[in-house]
Formats: C-alpha cells, sequence, structure tokens
C-alpha cells in the first residue's frame, strides 16, 4: 500500500508540473482552484531544460501552476481572475545578476564626474566647486565618485600629476577620487600626508617612505619623474590614508535612499541577486528592506572579511576568527526566504590597467604570467597617445639602473637620462604585477572557508591572478572533498587557453561583465601595450588576432566550450550604476559598441546563451534554481515582459538592437513590483 500511495502522489507531481497539458476529465478540471493571474498572447521562453515556449502562464498566490497553451489556460481563470493579454510581447524569467554592489548604486546627493573622461583641469574645477557645494571641513573627506580613471586625464604643462591638480582645488581638504572600479583612486597633498605605517603611525606617502617603510605598497603608488608620488592610489594602499571606501564614502545616505532600490533593479528586470562585497556593517540594507516588506529581489550576500585585517603581530592570519564571525551570519539568514549569506568574497588581485600618462608609465598591477612590458608613450600627428617605442630592459642600461638607482635620485639625473636614452630609468623596472594577497594566504582562507560549507567567490582580472584563484579553489575542494559548491570567479578579463581548460574541468561559474568586452582605444592603451608589443594606436595594432591580450580576453565561448558555467555580473555601479542587464547581453552577442569596432569576436556567444547565464544559471550558481530561473510550474512567479523580442533580434542579425530593450513589467513572486507605465 505505501508503494501504491508513493506511486500516486508521484504521479499527482508529475501531471501538475506538465501544467494539466494531459486531459484530466471533467470532474478534475472543474475542481481545480483558478489562478489569480492568467498570462496570455504571449511569446513566453520559458528556460526549461527543453528551452521551449509557450503562449501563456497562471499564478496562484507566489506560484506558477500552468505554463502552456491559451486553450489549457482557460481551466484556471475563474472571475476573479486577472487577465493579462500581452499582445505578444516576450516574456523571461525574472533575471539574476550575478556580481554587482547595490549600496553604491542608490543615487544620493554627491559629487560625481558620471565616468565622463575629463582632463586635469577639468578634475581640479569640479573639485573645487563640490568643496564648495558641500561645505567639507577640513579634518573631513571630499569623496568624488565615478572617476572614469582610463580616458581623460590628460596633463598639460600646468597641471603634470593628479595630485597636482586635486592638490589646487585645495590645499587644507583631504580629497579623493574615487574610481569606477572602486581599485583606483588618486589623492592629493593632504590625504597623501595622512598614510599610516604597519604600526599606525602617520608618515605620509613620499619617495622616502615609498623607499622604505611603505616600500611593500610601491607597485600601487605611482610616482613622477623624481619618484615622488604623483596622486594615484590604488587597491589596500588606499586604506592607510584613512579614505572612505567605495562601499562607505555616503553609506548613511545610500541607507536612508534605500526605498529606491527595489525598484531601479526591478525595472531593469532583476528579481535576484548576489551582492558580491558585504561587510557585516552592510547587511542594515537587506534587513531594512525586508522589515519593510520593499525586499523584491532574492539576495545573496558574498560575505567579505579582509585577511589583512585579522592578521597578529606576528603576521598570522586568524582564519578561525573570520570563518566564526561569517557562520554566525549565515546562521541568521539560514530561514530566511528571501536572504542568504552563504558565499564569502576573495579578491586574487585589483586591476589590469596601468597609467601612459603618468612619468613613468605606471604599470598594471594585476598579477601576469608573464612580465608586462615597457612601452614607451608619445603622441601622434593629431595629438592622440601613442605608443613609438619599447625599452629593452635587459640592455645594460637597465640592468645598471636597476643594480644602481641612487644613481637617479634627483631630477637632474632623471633628464639627464631620459636625453640620453629617451625613456625614464623607472621603466627599466621588470615587474609581473602582484597577487592582492600571497599565494599561501589565498589557498588556506579558500581551505578555511570551504571546509566550513561556504561557497567561493573569487574576483581575478589578470591571467596570472585566474590561475591562482583556481589553485586555491582546487586547493579548497582537495581539502575537503567537496565538489558540488558552485565556487566561481568574477570578471576573468585576460585567462590561459590552460586556465579556460581547468575553467571547464573544474565546473567552475564565472560572472563575467559582458559589456566590458568591447574595443576602445584610449582604455586599450592602458591594457594592450603592456602585454603586448605593438606599435602606433590604431585598432588593427591593439585588436590584431595574434595579440596575447586580444585572444584571451573575455574568454565567453571558451569558458563555455570547456564546460564552465557562464552567469551573469554587471558590476554595477562600475561604468555605470545601472545594471544594464540588456547592454551586457547585446555585447555578448556581439563584442562591441554601437558603431564600433570588435574585441576578440571569436569568444562571442548566443543570445540563448546569455539568456541562460542571466536566467537559470544564476539561479543555480545562488543555489535558487529549485524557485526560480526559469517559468515552470511550482516555480515562482518571477517573470518579466519586454518591450521587444530579443531572440528574433539576434536571430534577425540585429542583436545591436537588443541593447535598447525596455522592461515593460516585473512580476516577483506573483505580484507585480515594476510598471513603466506608472514610472
Amino acid at each position: 500500500m505505501r508503494c501504491r500511495s508513493t506511486n500516486k502522489v508521484q504521479m499527482a507531481r508529475a501531471l501538475a508540473a506538465m501544467g494539466g497539458v494531459l486531459f484530466l476529465g471533467t470532474a478534475a478540471i472543474a475542481a481545480r482552484p483558478p489562478a489569480d493571474l492568467v498570462v496570455n498572447n504571449a511569446r513566453i521562453y520559458t528556460v526549461d531544460p527543453t528551452r521551449s515556449f509557450a503562449d501563456s502562464l497562471a499564478v496562484r498566490g507566489s506560484t506558477i501552476v500552468y505554463v502552456g497553451s491559451a486553450a489549457g489556460a482557460r481551466a484556471y481563470t475563474g472571475p476573479r481572475t486577472r487577465v493579462e493579454d500581452l499582445k505578444g510581447k516576450l516574456v523571461l524569467p525574472g533575471l539574476f545578476d550575478s556580481h554587482l554592489h547595490p549600496i553604491s548604486m542608490i543615487k544620493v546627493d554627491s559629487c560625481d564626474l558620471e565616468n565622463k573622461p575629463k582632463s586635469l583641469q577639468e578634475l581640479s574645477e569640479i573639485a573645487r566647486g563640490c568643496l564648495r557645494r558641500f561645505s567639507v571641513p577640513r579634518d573631513g573627506w571630499l569623496s568624488i565618485h565615478q572617476w572614469n580613471f582610463s580616458d581623460g586625464n590628460r596633463p598639460d604643462a600646468e597641471l603634470a600629476t593628479l595630485r597636482a591638480a586635486l592638490d589646487r582645488a585645495s590645499s587644507s581638504v583631504a580629497i579623493q577620487l574615487i574610481g569606477t572600479d572602486g581599485h583606483h583612486g588618486a589623492f592629493n597633498s593632504v590625504a597623501l600626508a595622512r598614510a599610516k605605517n604597519p604600526k599606525g603611525i602617520v608618515v605620509g606617502f613620499s619617495k622616502a617612505t615609498l623607499a622604505g617603510e611603505l616600500a611593500g605598497y610601491r607597485k600601487v603608488v605611482g610616482v613622477d619623474a623624481d619618484g615622488n608620488p604623483n596622486g594615484a592610489v590604488n587597491e589596500d594602499a588606499k586604506a592607510l590614508m584613512g579614505a572612505p571606501s567605495i562601499l562607505f564614502a555616503e553609506f548613511d545616505q545610500a541607507v536612508s535612499a534605500r526605498a529606491t532600490l527595489p525598484t531601479f533593479l526591478n525595472g531593469a528586470g532583476i528579481t535576484g541577486i548576489l551582492d558580491a562585497l558585504v561587510p557585516p556593517e552592510l547587511l542594515v540594507l537587506y534587513d531594512s528592506l525586508q522589515h519593510e516588506q520593499r525586499l523584491t529581489f532574492r539576495t545573496t550576500v558574498a560575505q567579505f572579511y579582509d585577511p589583512g585585517q585579522f592578521r597578529s603581530p606576528d603576521g598570522l592570519v586568524d582564519y578561525p576568527q573570520m570563518v566564526n564571525r561569517a557562520t554566525q551570519i549565515r546562521a541568521k539568514y539560514a530561514s530566511n526566504p528571501l536572504i542568504r549569506a552563504d558565499f564569502v568574497k576573495l579578491f586574487a588581485d585589483g586591476a589590469l590597467e596601468g597609467n601612459p600618462y603618468a612619468m613613468p608609465p605606471t604599470l598594471p598591477n594585476s598579477l601576469s604570467l608573464h612580465p608586462y612590458l615597457q612601452p614607451i608613450f608619445g603622441k601622434d600627428a593629431q595629438g592622440k597617445l601613442t605608443v613609438s617605442g619599447y625599452v629593452d630592459t635587459s640592455a645594460d642600461i637597465c640592468v645598471d639602473a636597476r643594480a644602481n638607482p641612487q644613481r637617479y635620485g634627483d631630477s637632474v639625473s632623471v633628464l639627464r637620462f631620459i636625453a640620453a636614452n629617451g625613456f625614464h630609468p623607472g621603466q627599466c623596472a621588470i615587474s609581473s604585477g602582484q597577487l592582492r594577497h600571497e599565494r599561501a594566504t589565498l589557498n588556506e582562507f579558500a581551505k578555511a572557508f570551504h571546509r566550513a560549507g561556504f561557497t567561493l567567490h573569487i574576483h581575478a582580472i589578470g591571467d596570472g591572478s585566474v590561475a591562482a584563484a583556481i589553485d586555491a579553489i582546487e586547493a579548497a575542494r582537495a581539502s575537503d572533498g567537496i565538489a558540488i559548491q558552485h565556487d566561481g570567479l568574477a570578471h576573468v578579463q585576460l585567462a590561459s587557453p590552460a586556465d579556460v581548460a581547468r575553467i571547464g574541468r573544474d565546473k567552475l561559474y564565472i560572472a563575467f561583465t559582458y559589456s566590458w568586452a568591447n574595443a576602445d582605444p584610449e582604455y586599450d592603451l592602458s591594457v594592450v601595450p603592456f602585454i603586448d608589443r605593438v606599435m602606433g594606436n590604431s585598432h588593427e595594432t591593439l585588436h590584431a588576432a595574434a595579440n596575447y591580450s586580444e585572444s584571451n580576453a573575455y574568454p565567453f565561448k571558451g569558458v563555455k566550450d570547456a564546460g564552465g558555467i557562464l552567469a551573469a555580473g554587471s558590476d554595477a555601479p562600475v561604468n555605470t550604476p545601472d545594471p544594464q542587464p540588456f547592454v551586457n547581453m547585446a555585447m555578448a552577442v556581439t563584442r562591441h559598441l554601437p558603431g564600433k569596432l570588435p574585441q576578440n569576436p571569436g569568444q562571442a556567444i548566443s543570445i540563448r546563451d546569455v539568456i541562460d547565464a542571466y536566467t537559470i544559471n544564476g539561479a543555480h550558481f545562488l543555489g535558487r534554481d529549485a524557485e526560480a530561473g526559469s517559468l515552470e510550474a511550482g516555480k515562482s512567479a518571477d517573470f518579466i515582459v519586454l518591450d521587444r523580442d530579443i531572440l528574433a533580434l539576434a536571430d534577425a542579425g540585429q542583436a545591436e538592437q537588443i541593447a535598447g530593450t525596455r522592461v515593460l513589467k516585473t512580476w516577483f513572486a506573483g505580484k507585480l513590483v515594476y510598471d513603466r507605465s506608472t514610472h
């Protein structure tokens, strides 16, 4: 009897999952409770296992109870059922953005450059204006957001460095430019003077301290021709000055304005997220939204604990303390239907861009599998930045410069060297960049959290850092024998073919920001010449198929073909606070901006692949695939209506038009949470 009863239950579940397509008899149909909502006359891309289309779906409460034909949906339509005629519009599951930073997406009243390129003269004037507008006290900070660190920033005879530009704005208030990526920063002399050494004593960033007690930060602090800080300070070095981070520069204002966030995300079609960097203080954002019943998106937080902040005086990292704190927070949300805290974030590296305008040019700091080249930059006939040659770092003059740096400790000696050789003595340096933490720290962090049951989400940009991040995940899995956790990487701007193969073998999830895969002449000059030996500044030069940086950039197709799982992460507010999922989708297919030439077009993927990344793959990555990610009976009614058919556009060779897609309506858990006609 028990066996027969179980069979009946299984059959009933199977029939329900089929959405009532099978004939159940008149009595069964009559007994079926009506739905609260029926969507008709739609083109519903279900993203179910067969990637089928449907005409209608029915929702009861928060759950989808039927997906199929219009005729089948009639059985779910009662006198109080709301019927939506979508007039043929495309419907998709609600989208998952698997890497973004919502607290920094909330619009607040701040000094904001909106990622627009500015010259040093313009930056100085804007900073001066913001100081007046916000009345910053002498002991405070002026934080200027959305600084485009790779485009603009052109010096002139009057203002040669970022430091000089910000010093002109103020000699009494600390000023910082916060790069759009959160990794780059620029500071005036007041701010630079606040840097503390490892003992907590204020010593300031200077030529002397960068050669002495702060020498460990030399690769992430830009210098001028004389070896003095030029204002550019990146990565962890920013914290030495006590500068507010990108997350906390206007934290109180952002939390106060939190009510705008759900509408912003739902308006982009997003109903699930991975907040990719969440220190404990940030949880108040989600706790408050849920308490106010405004949390209309499924939230997974990647808890963040910087190993450097848990290091004892003898240099040992207290991994148990980090894990204990994270475990307590995970337990707090263990039964929460909307918030989970079972991921942890780790940085393998920072960013890949160098600074061609500095003298000497600043090298990228992300770990590379090969030493960075030392390009010599100049200007072409139109006055634009170009590559005019390369330093032979193996030449005798460079060997001597590295062995005897004291010979070039003053500006006169430097100028003589430049006059004789055509490049700065600092360009004799040989560097492959660096990891954010020592390899041992990466590996031990990964092992400790993996053994505690956390999923690893690792920021990795450069090819050397990608390799190190994969090493850490493999070490973690080897330590506990568990390979079913959905470990993954974010960004993967550059990866060797061997590491793409490892991504596939290890079934890692890669949260690509698809809109970054494009050719941008200004940006490209901050990356390509340091990796490949190129001359000039043309697209053909910078994006030659044989270039290592071209053929291995953002390997979308390579990862998929190898067996890795594509997810999608906008990294908003990097570039723009808008998570712009349809811009990302368009560029995943085209690999270029409208009207521009492509980057590494052989790594393009199909529109169906990138929809998977934003829906079922994202849901699976975050452990939400049983409840969301596809439109099937029994799952949550999370779906969106679009103003155009992005599948048809891609199939017709018009994928560029996908970028302009607008979300007309968004339902979350059966409730209409966004209607474009009312916004």
